[in-house]
């Protein structure tokens, strides 16, 4: 039997095949469809879940990886620092189509579990790889930056 914890609740997989993303774990095997599929290869971040607190492109990483270990995903209702980023995302009116944004938000929430006062640049630097379409970037360093100053 493979457990996984995801969002504080322990799933135990059966007839998975070890090499499944992630991504299709969520979203076709247990209907948690807020995690988005972008680019397929890990290369946009549409797909950013967190992985024992670590930012994962959950498109290329398989599940067997993931065995015994904690998920976080964007319908996550209990994190602390992922509901002040919401809170921010909204008060600094980050998203537009807001396609990304799941993966936005939990990049920047894994980055503020590492680092609860990153500077700009490591904002800049930690959200490198998260590509949004409508280029809100400004917008996302703001609202992280609030969050981080407390």
């Amino acid at each position: 039997m493979n457990t996984i914890f995801i969002d504080n609740k322990k799933y135990e997989l059966k007839e998975i095949p070890e090499d499944t993303p992630v991504l299709w774990v969520l979203r076709d095997y247990l209907d948690l469809t807020g995690t988005k599929f972008g680019c397929g290869v890990g290369m946009c971040g549409a797909c950013t879940v967190l992985l024992d607190n670590s930012a994962i492109r959950s498109c290329s990483t398989p599940i067997s990886q993931a065995y015994g270990k904690k998920i976080t995903t964007i319908e996550n209702k209990e994190d602390k620092e992922l509901n002040s980023l919401r809170v921010a995302w909204k008060t600094h009116d980050v998203a537009q189509c807001g396609y990304c944004q799941p993966g936005q938000l939990m990049n920047a929430t894994s980055l503020l579990k590492s680092n609860a006062k990153p500077s700009k640049e490591e904002i800049i630097t930690s959200m490198d790889g998260n590509v949004c379409r409508c280029g809100t970037y400004n917008k996302i360093l703001t609202a992280i930056s609030a969050v981080a100053k407390g």
